[in-house]
């Protein structure tokens, strides 16, 4: 669905998404010390489709459905539930911090899989970027040292998935509105988890866990609702460095919920990776505007 750009809006919908994810990955976090993985996605997606139904389909009607490319939302979809398990199982063993910045390697995933897929040109200098950003991640995980649980190496199979569900989210931006994307997300999700949730149900043991629980579906479904709702109004270049800022939040409960604060080893990590793709969204906008002066794209 186009539309111009509000850059104003564009970063209030992407605050709130930042506000937003922390809280879902630490009452997914909470929930995962006694519940199993599964059962936690189920009710992220079960939560986010009943919460999605409410809150447009007595607007939209059947027109909520209404998509010109079934395929793409479908496997966007697929994919992001494939990230969510993983990242999910991930946080069992790993610090809540530790996992957020990790996950910070997307953007260079996104840049790598755009020339791959898309043919899309990558100079020299984004490429080193790439590889310094992985760098950051290989001195927070620290390979053999034993410091890092091995199950931190499952936050990057979630950065691939999601770095490729934002491939496609970002193809599908200017076709189908942010309800649509948000709501097929949503039907995915329910419907292949609710496959396999009998063999792991457990009925919440207590008034908190149900609360959590129910509360998953608000804070994934709204936040990744008002991430869309962001790169509908503004461009990706000016949106997707705004991600970062989730640190902030992920760094405080982690540290007053879960008593976790990151070591210097992380700290470092975390500032090489995110000085890398602050050059590669600043990169990028420098090139589109040099494109549309002299057609220009590297």
């Amino acid at each position: 669905m186009a539309r111009g750009h509000n850059i104003g809006r564009a970063i209030l919908y992407m605050g709130l998404a930042m506000a937003l994810i922390p809280c879902l990955n630490a009452s997914a976090k909470y929930l995962g010390h006694g519940y199993a993985t599964v059962e936690i996605v189920w009710a992220r997606y079960a939560g986010h489709f009943a919460y999605m139904l409410v809150a447009f389909f007595p607007r939209r009607g059947l027109r909520l459905f209404y998509t010109g490319r079934l395929g793409t939302q479908v496997l966007r979809s697929a994919l992001l539930v494939t990230a969510t398990g993983v990242y999910f199982t991930a946080l069992h063993y790993t610090d809540l911090p530790t996992a957020a910045v990790i996950s910070f390697v997307s953007p260079f995933m996104i840049t790598a899989l755009s020339f791959a897929m898309l043919g899309e040109p990558v100079g020299p200098r984004r490429w080193a970027a790439v590889g310094v950003g992985f760098l950051g991640a290989l001195i927070i995980l620290r390979p053999g040292s034993g410091v890092v649980h091995l199950a931190s190496f499952l936050v990057l199979i979630s950065a691939a998935c999601n770095a490729l569900y934002q491939l496609l989210t970002r193809s599908l931006a200017a076709r189908d509105s942010a309800e649509t994307s948000n709501t097929y997300i949503a039907v995915v999700g329910f419907v292949v988890t609710s496959l396999a949730v009998p063999f792991f149900w457990q009925t919440p043991r207590s008034p908190l866990d149900l609360l959590l629980f129910v509360s998953l579906g608000i804070f994934g479904g709204f936040g990744h609702y008002f991430i869309v709702k962001a790169l509908e109004w503004g461009p990706a270049a000016v949106i997707a460095p705004l991600n970062y800022a989730q640190l902030v939040g992920t760094v405080i409960i982690g540290y007053v919920v879960f008593a976790e604060w990151p070591d210097v080893g992380t700290w470092i990590g975390a500032a090489v990776i995110i000085a890398s793709g602050l050059y590669i969204f600043y990169r990028e906008r420098a090139l589109q505007k040099r494109a549309r002066v002299t057609g220009a794209t590297e």
